[in-house]
């Protein structure tokens, strides 16, 4: 009789459902133990809940910022007195319910496609019980939702179980007034007044998202930025649009407490001040899905944020366990998460296998300009991590811009001096998730900034800015400039 691989995933995210796929594929007997539906937090929470609103949100900035330009006349009978009044506006508790009847289907979908590759589902929580038996083997307790429990055998175990809202002892979410980004979707009206604390990737794109649906939004960020961590040009770029869309920007404040005063929320800083809205979402980070799952017992090593360590093929210090996702804190992208957990099984299951490259990942805010980014950035090339040369277009110049009223946004490459080999680039721009992608191609083949100035753009096109950069740094490359 032929042996079978054995092989337990706990958690359905992106890092989950992935791994699940590929171990399959390869001939390993699945189980995969999630709690809450396949898809995760990535599905069910975050990623295509958030960014089915931002699509709403994008049709409404779209209208406002740019029909006059374009010449169309909307038909409106509101009256003289208030002929500056929105004219359009939305339905949030519409948008939401489909917000959840997308977020539920992909996961349905994602379901049904580990299930016809073979795998099999249950659900529950799973934890590691004990170390590993002298075969190899582990053993993952997993218990359902009534308390009852199973115990699955398992040749090699894949952590996959992302993370929560981080929330602020004196903030605490109350579903209602006080939010985490996991509750914003049963909300039936749209918030009239709303401050967000946090300018991270998270805040900017809510902040962004409702301040275009109609709020009046209080962005409070502890740093001097809004997305400290991007390309500063990039960052610079949202925050002025945000100013000039209204919304009010505080910067070098950070939050203290928010509670529930009747039917508003008030706001208190560090300094002392009190800030009052209707609704207040908290986006100020996540906190791994680690705790009480035997980790520590098992072997597994977890660093002071409780994030499990692990290597570039996905292992962690346990021989047979390994981690991918948000839980590992590598990088909190569902792309990363799938590559950790496809990269994880091809090891275990002796498949070719590249260990992981963060420096050909690609990212992008869904803020309006969006903001894509992939390989070295613009803090690498100030802090002396890489010698690069650089050039930023803004897409002020570019033709299909000013056709389409864009005014805000650029392309910015860096290529190393000597050869011009393209080591990382920024867009800002409508779509910039889609514009980043040749890019991310020439990070990831080692193309050079000719070949990519002698390929052919469509005329007019965005992309076009692209060729455009690599013209100009294949010509100073060309004259000699360092």
């Amino acid at each position: 009789m032929e042996y079978v691989t054995r092989i337990v995933i706990i958690g359905g995210g992106p890092g989950g459902y992935e791994a699940a796929l590929v171990a399959a594929q390869l001939g390993a007997e699945v189980t995969v133990v999630d709690c809450d539906g396949l898809g995760g937090a990535s599905v069910l929470t975050d990623c295509v809940p958030s960014k089915t609103l931002i699509a709403t949100a994008e049709v409404m900035t779209t209208f406002d910022s740019s029909y006059e330009e374009l010449g169309i006349i909307v038909a409106d009978d509101t009256p003289p007195l208030e002929q500056a009044a929105r004219v359009v506006g939305v339905d949030l508790g519409k948008v939401n319910r489909r917000v959840k009847r997308l977020a539920l289907a992909q996961s349905h979908d994602i379901t049904a496609s580990v299930t016809r590759a073979g795998a099999r589902v249950m659900r529950g929580r799973g934890r590691l019980d004990g170390m590993q038996a002298l075969d190899g083997s582990r053993k993952v307790v997993v218990t359902a939702a009534d308390g009852s429990e199973e115990t699955l055998t398992a040749d090699a175990v894949l952590i996959a179980t992302g993370g929560h809202p981080r929330e602020l002892p004196d903030a605490q979410p109350d579903g209602e007034r006080i939010l985490n980004w996991t509750q914003v979707y049963d909300l039936d009206e749209l918030p009239e007044e709303l401050i967000v604390v946090g300018s991270g990737v998270t805040g900017a794109e809510f902040a962004g998202a409702y301040q275009a649906l109609g709020s009046r939004v209080t962005l409070v960020s502890s740093r001097d930025r809004v997305l400290p961590g991007e390309d500063p040009d990039a960052a610079a770029v949202l925050e002025d649009v945000f100013r000039r869309r209204g919304m009010n920007v505080m910067a070098r404040s950070r939050a203290q407490s928010a509670k529930r005063v009747g039917d508003r929320v008030e706001v208190t800083l560090a300094d002392g001040r009190v800030i009052t809205g209707t609704h207040c979402l908290m986006a100020v980070g996540a906190i791994p899905n680690s705790a009480g799952m035997g980790l520590k017992e098992a072997g597994v090593r977890l660093r002071e944020s409780g994030h499990i360590w692990t290597d570039k093929v996905s292992r962690t210090t346990a021989p047979g366990v390994y981690a991918a996702g948000d839980v590992t804190g590598v990088f909190a992208l569902a792309s990363v998460a799938a590559m950790q957990g496809r990269i994880a099984m091809y090891h275990f299951l002796g498949d070719a296998v590249a260990p992981l490259n963060l420096k050909t990942v690609s990212s992008n805010v869904f803020t309006d300009p969006e903001i894509a980014t992939v390989g070295y950035s613009q803090a690498d090339v100030d802090g002396g991590k890489i010698d690069a040369r650089v050039v930023k277009l803004p897409l002020l110049r570019n033709p299909r811009a000013k056709m389409q009223g864009i005014r805000d946004g650029f392309v910015k490459i860096f290529c190393r001096p000597g050869t011009g080999i393209v080591v990382g680039g920024v867009v800002v721009a409508p779509r910039a998730s889609e514009l980043i992608h040749p890019i991310s191609i020439a990070v990831d083949n080692n193309l050079t900034v000719e070949q990519i100035a002698n390929a052919f753009t469509v005329y007019p096109s965005l992309s076009g800015s692209i060729a455009e950069v690599a013209r100009q740094l294949h010509t100073r490359k060309a004259g000699g400039e360092a």
